[in-house]
């Protein structure tokens, strides 16, 4: 089972299905202690997007996001920032994060990110093999 890094655990749980990551936030708010809920607001980010031909950074656009910034027990901080106007999420994946530093729940914590992490490889490979069949070779003389 792997233990994963702060990063890589937010980005597999902001990738995952909001009412899983709602559950296990859930079960382990008895477990945090203190919790104090620093940030909890919807917003706008730009979208950067760099140009595969020229290499030129530009923005594509707006992009509607929620974050969550929260404090527990012995002033460890969580935060995350998803797409959409779901706060709940948010602030589920803070509380996630949170409890991930302070060590409560590892292995519970591990488990979630670890299937989940799996199900978004196979959704990966799958989308990656039906992009792959519509694949067309041509000849330039």
């Amino acid at each position: 089972m792997t233990h994963f890094s702060q990063s890589d655990a937010l980005t597999i749980l902001t990738h995952a299905p909001a009412d899983a990551v709602k559950a296990l936030a859930e079960a382990l708010i008895p477990q945090l202690g203190d919790i104090a809920v620093l940030v909890n607001r919807t917003g706008l980010v730009m979208l950067p997007y760099t140009d595969s031909a020229g290499g030129a950074t530009f923005h594509l656009g707006e992009v509607l996001v929620s974050e969550a910034h929260v404090r527990i027990a012995d002033d460890v901080q969580g935060y995350a920032l998803v797409m959409g106007r779901d706060l709940v999420f948010a602030l589920a994946c803070a509380l996630i994060d949170a409890a991930y530093q302070t060590h409560i729940e590892t292995e519970k914590i591990d488990l979630f990110l670890n299937a989940q992490q799996k199900l978004q490889q196979d959704a990966d490979t799958q989308l990656l093999q039906q992009v792959e069949q519509t694949r067309v070779e041509m000849e330039t003389f």
